[in-house]
């Protein structure tokens, strides 16, 4: 083999054996990033098919490529799980990401200068509503919702007031740190005075949704939801886009806002392991959502009991997967996490309402899909916060608190509620002590 081959296979097996330490590290790990879940093995199995390697470009039976019958067949099952699941007239599983999903509605619905109804990054909001993100790209204007920090949620009565006075045209309801459901029918009287219409981004929340965990957006007040499909709802990257509504305008847009608005192929391994997920949920979406939450205000209990500053406590902490922790007092937000993840607990630093640096926030967010998802319930959620105060009060060395979480984690790394639960969690199909 000439030289330049083998370097390049040595950078090729240098890639393969990076992942396999990635994936050993998550399998000893415990990993609370609220943003973060595990696919079911037939899910997974689907992302490595022959789907992977196609284009379908429009909706089924009216593709630009031939040789997408059993694309059409798969995608008109995961649009019907999805209607199902969601008891909703209109789903479109073409956007490949919540924030593609999120311009698809924003090409639909919204027009360059319009005014469009947000709440500030600061506060939980996603940054593609901000100006850097999808907003600006769109080139929309957001109007910021007034925040009530105590109880992490909007102030129905100061945002009524800047409704009736800036009257945009769309509102976005949904957050990055989504505690507490939004006021959508406090809210509804005063969208339909103004005339906006009322859009859920549901990333965080949609698998709660689905199952019977959080607020019912659609029924609420609002006629338009865009969500990924990969934190509450365990399912793959990708992006879904729903609607309940009797304006077929708006289903004909908000697909033509899909495509070719926003994506061209949209990913067919993807929607295959969606498809998967989606009846998965219907299956087992139920029990999987109300022990995310229920594992969510344990977890948080348990750090409020040993002198962390969880936020939200006179509400319980928390309605969702979701935990917000003040650690100004355990060295902010970066040197916390980073604290952490050296110990073994994977969490990510992240604004709270008063931060003004998002390199240096004041918090850190926890979540509980994926510890759910292998099987831990609220003893685990005591024994996570044991160990959070061992760490960041007792100063315990963290090579003891990695011992100790990889001792916790070593009984939970099956997957759980779904179809051949009981597989592993983070296989890892290891070819890497092969040479290329």
């Amino acid at each position: 083999m000439p030289e330049d081959e083998r370097g390049l296979a040595r950078t090729v097996q240098e890639i393969r054996e990076a992942v396999r330490r990635h994936t050993v590290r998550f399998e000893r790990a415990i990993p609370l990033i609220a943003s973060e879940n595990l696919l079911s093995p037939y899910a997974k199995e689907l992302l490595i098919s022959d789907f992977h390697s196609r284009y379908a470009e429009g909706l089924p039976g009216e593709r630009y490529y031939e040789g997408n019958e059993e694309v059409d067949r798969v995608e008109r099952i995961c649009l019907d799980l999805a209607r199902r699941l969601f008891r909703c007239s209109f789903a479109d599983v073409r956007p490949v990401s919540g924030t593609v999903a999120n311009l698809a509605v924003l090409k639909a619905l919204a027009e360059p200068g319009d005014l469009v109804g947000s709440t500030q990054l600061a506060n939980g909001a996603h940054i593609s509503s901000a100006s850097f993100g999808a907003f600006g790209l769109r080139g929309v204007k957001p109007i910021h919702y007034a925040w009530d920090p105590e109880r992490m949620t909007i102030d129905v009565p100061k945002t009524r007031a800047i409704l009736l006075d800036a009257r945009p045209k769309l509102c976005l309801f949904g957050l990055s740190l989504f505690l507490f459901p939004m006021p959508l029918e406090e809210l509804r009287p005063t969208l339909e005075e103004i005339g906006a219409r009322g859009w859920y981004d549901a990333a965080h929340v949609l698998g709660l949704i689905a199952g019977g965990e959080f607020q019912d957006p659609l029924r609420e007040g609002c006629e338009v939801l865009s969500a990924s499909t990969h934190k509450t709802l365990p399912g793959p990257q990708h992006g879904i886009l729903l609607a309940e509504t009797k304006d077929q305008a708006v289903e004909k847009r908000l697909a033509s806002g899909a495509f070719p608005g926003v994506t061209s192929n949209h990913h067919l391994h993807t929607m295959a392991g969606l498809a998967v997920a989606l009846a998965e949920h219907l299956a087992f979406g139920r029990a999987y959502a109300s022990q995310t939450v229920r594992n969510a205000r344990a977890l948080a209990q348990a750090l409020h009991e040993r002198g962390f500053d969880v936020l939200a406590e006179p509400l319980g902490f928390t309605r969702s997967h979701t935990i917000a922790v003040r650690v100004a007092r355990e060295g902010g937000g970066e040197a916390a996490a980073r604290k952490l993840a050296d110990a073994g607990i994977i969490t990510n630093k992240n604004l709270l309402p008063g931060d003004t640096s998002s390199k240096h926030p004041g918090g850190v967010r926890l979540g509980t899909p994926e510890v759910t998802r292998v099987g831990m319930k609220e003893r685990e959620m005591v024994r996570i916060a044991e160990l959070f105060d061992d760490l960041l009060h007792k100063d315990r060395p963290a090579a003891d608190v990695l011992a100790a979480a990889g001792e916790l984690k070593s009984g939970f790394t099956t997957v759980q509620y779904c179809f051949g639960a009981g597989e592993a969690a983070y296989r890892y199909y290891d070819l890497v002590g092969r040479d290329p």
